[in-house]
């Protein structure tokens, strides 16, 4: 699994979901790499990209109302993030519908997936645990 300790933000409902996130990331990216031939590993491929289309949005609303709670000073830049995201998913699967499931699309969608949220939970995400634990200080 590509889940690091270090991804942690230390909010638990946040932390919980990225780790989920990240299993169900890693479980496709390893049926897009093996050997089934490819007609067998597209329900595989829909069902995960129906999970990423409901459950970003559910844990994009999650962590943007955390946001709000504490005062997350970036926040609208961090919620702009976040819309671009699942607008890029959508325009995955409308793709993908449209002009079909290639090998192709579905290796160019996982490395796009994992480049994200490797970067996103890595570096965004990141900045949120730091102010809340500034903000534990103040307090």
């Amino acid at each position: 699994m590509m889940w690091k300790e270090r991804y942690r933000i230390g909010v638990d409902l946040i932390d919980n979901q990225h780790r989920e996130l990240f299993r169900r990331l890693s479980s496709f990216i390893q049926v897009v790499q093996n050997e089934d031939p490819w007609d067998q590993k597209l329900d595989d491929v829909k069902s995960t990209l129906n999970f990423m289309q409901e459950y970003v949005v559910y844990h994009f609303e999650d962590e943007e109302r955390y946001q709000r709670e504490i005062g997350y000073p970036d926040y609208e830049e961090h919620r702009e993030a976040h819309a671009k995201f699942k607008e890029e998913i959508n325009e995955y699967v409308r793709l993908m519908e449209e002009e079909g499931f290639t090998e192709e699309s579905i290796q160019e969608l996982a490395a796009r997936l994992m480049t994200w949220l490797i970067m996103h939970v890595g570096k965004a995400d990141q900045r949120i645990g730091e102010y809340a634990k500034s903000r534990e200080g103040m307090e």
